[in-house]
């Protein structure tokens, strides 16, 4: 069975490639949706867990209907409408869910163009849709944190009082992101203006304000480099001697040679874990056919396995009772899987 990584990476690619196809609410469903709630253990055949077509009498529209409904432990628990993919969201798409969501037992709505998903529920008032998404990611640009989040709404994890207790944290951190993000790419003038006064004391002219913009601009990604270099440094740190051991043959076998990708993969695996357990207790020991990534040098303790000797890369987790291995496209892709690597580290930890 595919992993939650594994099927939105086959999504991903999927809209990536063939979103002109994606036209029709009916070809966002098939392509994306269905194949989205099946990822997360649902039975998208059987129709009376994953209702097509939901409708309910006391709506008060005849024949208006959410594209599906999910019934969980026989009570509906998520509504979702779908839209084309060409279309953007807005809060008039929620009318039908909100509608609905007062006269069922659902706890989430989820409004999808196929790209863009928004998760909903009532934070503001009981049984009453909130306007803004207490969630939102994009399919085409998912991250380890959305996976941590999506693995919630899984069938066998589903628990809607788990899924409350971070929302409204999601909530507002979300928005906050998306202002800064706006912020990055195009600093307002008030904010230009804001960060302006502290540094420069003359008049605030048309030319200087378009000057300082490009400034504000610069300086908001040059810190954002800025930080992930030091966490990179500090990862890094007190590796001179792990380094030079990595160097050294380690067995005399001619066919074990530790390659620049091993090395690297290593590395990132290292910095991944630095804040969960010590960066000197993380070791590299390479063999034919894989390269390890252990805690204290121990075979009985090992965090990743890196499978780079071959034309297809995986990387070995061990999160599980056994070894469970993951295809990578690139060294990038092991950032993927932060938060199971450092659940593993945090198995260690304490030893």
């Amino acid at each position: 069975m595919s992993t939650i990584e594994e099927s939105l990476r086959a999504i991903s690619e999927r809209v990536k490639s063939h979103s002109s196809t994606m036209i029709t609410e009916e070809a966002v469903k098939t392509a994306v949706v269905l194949p989205f709630f099946r990822a997360l253990g649902y039975d998208v055949f059987d129709p009376s867990e994953v209702i097509p077509e939901f409708t309910a009498d006391a709506v008060g529209k005849k024949g208006e209907k959410v594209d599906y409904a999910i019934k969980i432990d026989n009570e509906i628990r998520i509504l979702i409408e779908c839209k084309p993919i060409s279309v953007a969201l807005e809060k008039k798409h929620l009318d039908q869910l909100y509608r609905y969501f007062s006269v069922t037992n659902a706890k989430f709505a989820i409004l999808t163009n196929g790209r863009t998903f928004n998760f909903y529920t009532d934070l503001e008032a009981p049984n009453k849709l909130d306007t803004r998404p207490f969630f939102v990611f994009d399919v085409t640009d998912f991250n380890a944190g959305i996976v941590v989040e999506l693995r919630k709404f899984e069938k066998a994890a589903f628990d809607v009082n788990a899924i409350l207790a971070t929302a409204e944290r999601l909530k507002y951190t979300s928005g906050v992101k998306q202002i800064i993000s706006k912020l990055i790419e195009e600093p307002t003038e008030e904010f230009v203006k804001m960060v302006a006064g502290s540094v420069y004391d003359g008049r605030m002219t048309a030319q200087i304000k378009e000057m300082m913009t490009g400034v504000v601009r610069a300086a908001f990604r040059e810190v954002i480099m800025d930080t992930v270099k030091s966490r990179l440094s500090n990862a890094l740190a007190d590796t001179v001697e792990v380094i030079e051991k990595i160097d050294e043959p380690v067995a005399e076998d001619p066919e074990i040679v530790t390659t620049d990708e091993e090395r690297e993969g290593y590395m990132i695996v290292k910095a991944i874990v630095r804040d969960t357990v010590s960066p000197k207790r993380v070791v590299m020991r390479d063999a034919k056919s894989y390269c390890a990534v252990l805690i204290d040098n121990n075979n009985r303790k090992p965090l990743a396995r890196l499978h780079f000797n071959r034309s297809i890369k995986y990387i070995g987790l061990f999160d599980g009772e056994t070894e469970e291995r993951l295809i990578i496209d690139s060294l990038d892709q092991i950032y993927d899987h932060t938060e199971r690597l450092r659940a593993t580290a945090k198995k260690y930890a304490a030893e």
